[in-house]
C-alpha cells in the first residue's frame, strides 16, 4: 500500500486523542452487492475493531463516558464498525476509519449544559391573560340572544 493512503496509521479521534495503530485489528470478508466478478473473489467489506476503554491518553472520566455511551455497542469490551458500501477494500477501509473516528467523538463529547429554566416576562403573561379575556368576551357576546 503506498504510505500516504489514510488507513494506516494512529487513529485520530479529537485534538487531544489519536488511537494507535497497534490497537486497531482489521478484517476482511466478502461484500455483498453489485460488483460483478468481482464481488464473489475479492474481500472488500472491512470491520475494524477496538478496545475503546483500552486506548491509552484517556482520563477516567472520559473513560466512565465511554463505558456509559458505548454499552450497547460493545462485545466483550470491543467496539466494531463495519463499511461495505464501496467496491474497492480502499475505501472501505477509508470509510470505516472515518465511522470509528466519528463514533468515539460523539461518545467522548461533554454532555451540553443543563437547561436554565426561564419564568415568562410580565407583559407575555398579561398579554396572555388579556387575550383570554378578549377571546372569552367575544364567546360571551355570542350567547346572547335577543
Amino acid at each position: 500500500m503506498p504510505a500516504g493512503d489514510e488507513t494506516t496509521g494512529d487513529l485520530p479521534v479529537t485534538g487531544s486523542l489519536a488511537v494507535p495503530a497497534g490497537a486497531l485489528s482489521w478484517r476482511f470478508s466478502r461484500s455483498s452487492g453489485p460488483g460483478g466478478q468481482g464481488v464473489n473473489t475479492a474481500d472488500s467489506r472491512v470491520e475494524l475493531s477496538v478496545a475503546p476503554l483500552e486506548v491509552p491518553g484517556l482520563t477516567d472520566a472520559q473513560r466512565a463516558r465511554l463505558a456509559e455511551r458505548l454499552a450497547g455497542r460493545l462485545v466483550d469490551g470491543v467496539l466494531t464498525v463495519t463499511a461495505s458500501e464501496h467496491r474497492q477494500q480502499l475505501r472501505n477501509r477509508q470509510a470505516a476509519r472515518e465511522r470509528l473516528a466519528a463514533v468515539l467523538r460523539a461518545a467522548l463529547a461533554p454532555p451540553p449544559p443543563a437547561r436554565r429554566r426561564t419564568k415568562p416576562t410580565r407583559g407575555s403573561q398579561e398579554r396572555r391573560i388579556s387575550a383570554k379575556k378578549q377571546r372569552g368576551e367575544l364567546k360571551r357576546s355570542r350567547r346572547r340572544w335577543d
